[in-house]
């Protein structure tokens, strides 16, 4: 069994949105949780699953607290994990961004982490060879030197923290390795954007085996806009129809998860041109309610 972990803060009611969807997809397999997690600073946008899921609520001081003395916002993800872990001890954890949603077997999961297997949603490539300019930098930043003890070669693999399974025998040492790693990289002045993703991967796969988790868990970073239409209609149904949560997961049976892709790559070209069009085009004749 394994305790879900999601990490939900900020306005954004969209996110908040996808979390709760993702949360319903888990409850389809239930039998294969030990407990859900949800850290957030709006608890109230959980009530409804009062009786499905712990809240850890979280404030402003306190995010601020788990950024570090080097104010990396990212590093939160790992002290999230960090509180769960120590909340429950001795349980297994499968951190999820709320971008997420079980589409396949939750049974693979669970044993692949009594295995003492960690899992995290996919590996992008070795670090040495990723093609963005962020990835390059930080190679070239962080090869030929040891960092706790480790020193990055061109098998070390950068994999997607969407997913971030931590085994029960593993909690202390991979999470507390992987948050050394962030402050050791924040402090040496790395290039910040990817931090906490390399740091988890590098530390799950230094304490032990580490497999994908895409075969069970769909990730859609990015394809949000796609995905977030039907999940607020699929909402939106289960509001007007005053379902139950019992009765929102039953309803899942009827959601077509292959309507919308989970990947896509959009070319920067095209936001520019869209950006271009509603500064030449602007709607006219607006009038408002006063």
């Amino acid at each position: 069994m394994m305790q879900l972990v999601y990490l939900v803060f900020g306005p954004n009611a969209a996110n908040h949105t996808q979390a709760y969807f993702s949360i319903l997809t888990f409850l389809r397999q239930s039998a294969a949780l030990s407990g859900i997690t949800v850290v957030t600073d709006r608890p109230d946008f959980y009530a409804r699953l009062a009786g499905q899921v712990r809240l850890l609520p979280v404030d402003a001081a306190l995010l601020r607290e788990w950024e570090g003395q080097h104010q990396f916002f990212w590093r939160v993800k790992i002290k999230a994990l960090e509180a769960v872990a120590a909340a429950c001890p001795g349980q297994a954890l499968l951190y999820l961004d709320s971008d997420t949603f079980l589409g396949g077997r939750a049974e693979l999961l669970t044993q692949a982490l009594a295995a003492n297997t960690a899992l995290m949603h996919e590996p992008e490539g070795p670090l040495a060879a990723l093609p963005s300019k962020t990835e390059r930098l930080m190679w070239q930043q962080l090869q030929r030197q040891p960092w706790e003890g480790i020193t990055l070669t061109g098998k070390h693999l950068m994999w997607n923290a969407g997913v971030v399974g931590v085994p029960a025998q593993r909690t202390a040492a991979a999470i507390g390795l992987a948050l050394a790693l962030c402050d050791a990289w924040c402090a040496a002045g790395v290039t910040r954007r990817l931090i906490e993703q390399l740091a988890l991967s590098v530390a799950l796969a230094e304490t032990g085996p580490l497999a994908a988790a895409g075969a069970s868990i769909g990730h859609y970073w990015s394809a949000k806009p796609e995905w977030n239409q039907p999940i607020t209609a699929f909402l939106l149904d289960s509001f007007l129809h005053n379902r139950s949560v019992e009765a929102e997961v039953a309803a899942l049976a009827g959601f077509n998860f292959g309507a919308q892709p989970v990947k896509q790559r959009v070319k920067n070209t095209r936001g520019r041109l869209e950006s271009l069009a509603q500064k030449l085009f602007p709607n006219q004749q607006q009038v408002f309610w006063q």
